[in-house]
């Protein structure tokens, strides 16, 4: 079962959903709309020659601080990893789905490649997998809309 705008705003009321910060109005009809952090981790590929999952990597990204004034910007084929501003906590009877803006999405910004699944009890901040498919930059600040939940 999803979800309606009437059920997460209970949720919350009740305090089994807890959205930190909250803000209502980014509650739609069955999500509520998560915004992009100020920190992502964006990846060095001129640092290493492969990426090997047996090996630690710390050189492979490298730490990015936007603001709402200052982008990142998001160039084709690239991938970053960032967080969203909210602090999620669910109960543990309650499953999220992570997804991006379709109006982004329609943009060639996609938000997750494999992290779109929020486990009941999840309790943090979530994790974006940043993809640009379109053929033109995309820019980026922190605080925008970027995903739904």
């Amino acid at each position: 079962m999803v979800l309606s705008d009437r059920d997460i705003r209970k949720q919350i009321e009740l305090g089994r959903i807890i959205i930190d910060p909250y803000d209502e109005s980014a509650v739609q009809p069955a999500s509520i709309d998560l915004r992009l952090g100020a920190q992502l981790r964006v990846f060095q590929s001129h640092r290493v020659q492969v990426i090997d999952v047996r090996q630690e990597l710390p050189q492979l990204t490298e730490l990015v601080v936007i603001d709402e004034l200052n982008p990142f910007i998001l160039h084709p084929g690239e991938f970053a990893l960032a967080m969203t501003t909210e602090e999620i906590h669910l109960p543990d009877d309650i499953v999220g789905r992570l997804d991006g803006k379709s109006s982004l999405g329609r943009l060639g910004l996609v938000v997750h490649s494999t992290a779109g699944f929020v486990d009941p009890g999840w309790q943090g901040r979530l994790t974006l997998e940043l993809s640009n498919l379109a053929n033109l930059p995309i820019a980026l600040y922190s605080g925008m809309k970027v995903s739904q939940l």
